[in-house]
This record gives C-alpha cells, structure tokens and sequence, in this order.
C-alpha cells in the first residue's frame, strides 16, 4: 500500500509517496514559492524519470492538487488512481503538552492544532492548511498528524522547565518542548541497528544540523533532554537563528535603539547565527568555502558554530553520565566532514576520537562510521528520513482502524 507524506511550509509543499512493504519512495518532490506567479514543481521518481515546472499555484490546496495530477500522469505518474493512496501523512511542528505521540485527524485534534498555533505561529498554520487541503481532497482517506515535539515529550520536568514564575508554566505552557523529533528518533534507532544492540541498553547523542541545528541526548530510547526549546530559536547557531543568547539582549537593544519587537524578531530569526556573525550567507557551504580561501568573517562564523556544538556534546554525556554513540545527521551533519572535525577536537578526554580519513571521506549522505579504531564512544553518520518515520506511524494507525 501507498503512503503520502506531506511537509508544508509558509511557502512550500514537501511530498513523498512510499511504498510500505518495500519502504522506498515511489517519487519524491517540492512545490515552493506557493502564491507567486513563478511557483516551481520538482518532480522525481524512484526509476529516475524527473519533471520540473513553473506556474502559478497560489495555495496548498492547489500545490496539492497539482502533486496528485502529476502522480497520476501518464508521463511522471507512479499510480493508476487516487484511490492508491490509502493515507496521507502531515508533518506538524507543535503538538503542544497534548500530544506524546502521532495521531488519527479528527475534529477534536484540529482545535488543539488551531490552539497551538500561537506556540509555533511560523509552522502551526501552514501544517494546518495542509491537512484541511487534503482533507478535502482525499475525501475518506484517514489524515495522520505527526509531530516534531512528541518524542521529546519523555524529557523530565527538572530540564524542560524555564526558571520562570510557575504561573508562565501553567498559564500559558512556557516550558522547553524541543523539535526534529522525528529525525532523532529515526537516527537513534538506526544507530541501535548499527550497533547491533537493542536501543533500551544505549546512550546515544543526535546532532540534527542543518539551517536549522539541534541536539538530542537519548536514554534507552528515550529523549532526556534537547537544545530546542519553548521555539526553535533556542540551542544551537543555526543558520540565520541565533541559538542561545544572553536573555536581556532583546530588552536592552529595544530599550536604547528603537527596535520594536517585530523588528527583533526578524533579528533573532533571520538575521542572525551563520549570516549573522559572517555577513556572508547563512548557507554553511558557503561559509566553508570562503573560510578555505582566508575569509576571516566565515572563520568567526564557523568556530563560534563548532564551540557551541561541542559544548552541547560534552554537557549532554554529563546527563547521560556516559556515551555509546554520537551520531551526525542533516545537510551539514552529513556532508561537512569539517563540522563533525571541529565538533570532535579535543573531545578524546570523553572517549571521542575521529579518523580523520574516515570522517573526509563519509560526505554526500554516505551512512558510515567515522570514529577511530580505539575511540570508546562510536561516531556515526547517518542520513535521516524524516518521511519514513511519518509513514510508519500512519500505517501503524491506519492498521489500527
């Protein structure tokens, strides 16, 4: 049977159809730059046929329309009918407290997403839109809500609290809730499956870097503790996000130079971490590139990046009092073998140690270890699919009907 997995943006459609008694995608592809007259449609398929086209698409009702004509075309199409599709699978941002797990689309679980939204207002609506779209467009087709918070619902109270007033905590649910759930989950158990051990016996640390960076410490299976936290801002530098900051900086910059708090938002969110402290990009390979070549402003940018990386890693093996595995995942996760070097260095006192050859040559998705032959902790990349873990749970509830 066919799955469908949905990623909508504010601007995007994200989509893969998989095939589950196989679990390999039958194709795969991205509608972006929704309401503008040059939308564009990336199409590929499993055998290699691909389809690229620009046209006006305005919404996510239509950008799905459009993704199940193609599916169904004669030219590009991997099904007969619609009907081949037995669910659709959405990734949601924000589950709120409510939800600790993937569930069935219902009446009552779309108020809560609607509540959530102020919790996750960049995410939240456009998921939201999404469901409502192919709820009327796969008329009987049970709809599955994934969510990027649920695994780390497992994190204790003493490190998902803020030291707030506990009023901010009950009244208004200000608390660490964490994000990339789904790809630290899917890598924690790939990694149980590559050492051979069952997960409930392993420690493991997940480094999801991408545009958006975070870190996961994993406990028997478990999320103990993230470096997301009440938004996606927090953890991490991160692309154009600042990571952690000294709390006061916002108030003092709004105080004395006239930034309102839409302006600080922008700040935060898109002016700052890799574009921020390089004024080059925020793309990392671009950093790279321009740090090779003597860049001082991309080497700033890189090292504050790999500092509070590796800070996170030594702080989370103090919360798993110990280490199996660190794995490496993302676009720069898996491709920047100077990320995970720069991350590592030094760390031999906490049992990592990298071969160097090992670690160049494992780029471009390449599953692999990268630890030396007497490092105590095993250093792994692993290529994430986020999709996969959507598509298993809706198979698993669409089982359950």
């Amino acid at each position: 049977m066919s799955i469908l997995v949905l990623n909508c943006g504010s601007s995007s459609v994200k989509y893969q159809l998989i095939e589950m008694s196989t679990e390999k995608y039958l194709a795969k592809g991205l509608v972006e730059r929704l309401g503008e007259e040059d939308a564009k449609v990336k199409h590929k398929c499993r055998d290699g046929r691909r389809f690229e086209e620009v046209k006006d698409i305005k919404n996510h009702s239509q950008a799905i329309k459009e993704v199940v004509r193609i599916l169904l075309s004669s030219e590009y199409g991997v099904i007969k009918d619609v009907s081949d599709i037995k669910a659709v699978g959405h990734r949601v941002v924000h589950g709120c407290e409510k939800f600790s797990e993937s569930t069935l689309v219902t009446p009552e679980v779309m108020k809560v997403l609607h509540d959530c939204k102020k919790l996750a207002p960049l995410h939240n609506p456009h998921n939201i839109h999404g469901i409502e779209a192919s709820e009327k467009l796969f008329k009987g087709v049970i709809q599955v809500a994934v969510f990027d918070t649920a695994f780390h619902q497992t994190i204790p109270e003493h490190a998902y609290l803020y030291a707030l007033p506990m009023e901010y905590y009950k009244k208004y649910f200000i608390r660490r809730y964490g994000f990339h759930g789904t790809s630290h989950y899917y890598v924690a158990h790939r990694a149980a499956e590559l050492l051979g051990k069952p997960i409930e016996s392993l420690k493991i640390i997940t480094a999801h870097l991408g545009n958006g960076c975070s870190i996961a410490a994993i406990d028997g299976g478990k999320s103990v503790d993230t470096s997301m936290g009440f938004t996606p801002l927090e953890g991490l530098v991160m692309g154009t996000r600042c990571g952690d900051i000294d709390p006061f900086i916002p108030i003092f910059l709004m105080e004395n130079y006239d930034v309102d708090y839409r302006d600080m938002d922008d700040i935060l969110n898109k002016e700052s971490g890799l574009l921020g402290l390089s004024g080059i990009s925020n793309d990392s390979r671009e950093i790279e590139e321009k740090m090779i070549s003597g860049s001082k402003e991309a080497k700033r940018a890189f090292d504050v990046t790999a500092y509070r990386l590796k800070k996170y890693i030594a702080s989370y093996i103090g919360v798993l009092c110990g280490l199996d595995a660190l794995v490496f995942t993302a676009g720069i996760g898996e491709n920047s073998d100077l990320t995970r070097a720069a991350a590592c260095e030094n760390l031999e006192c906490l049992g990592i140690k990298l071969d160097s050859e090992k670690n160049k040559e494992t780029v471009r998705g390449k599953e692999g270890f990268i630890n030396a032959d007497d490092s105590k902790v095993k250093v792994i990349v692993i290529p994430t699919n986020e999709e996969l873990v959507i598509a298993r749970d809706t198979l698993r509830i669409y089982k359950s009907m």
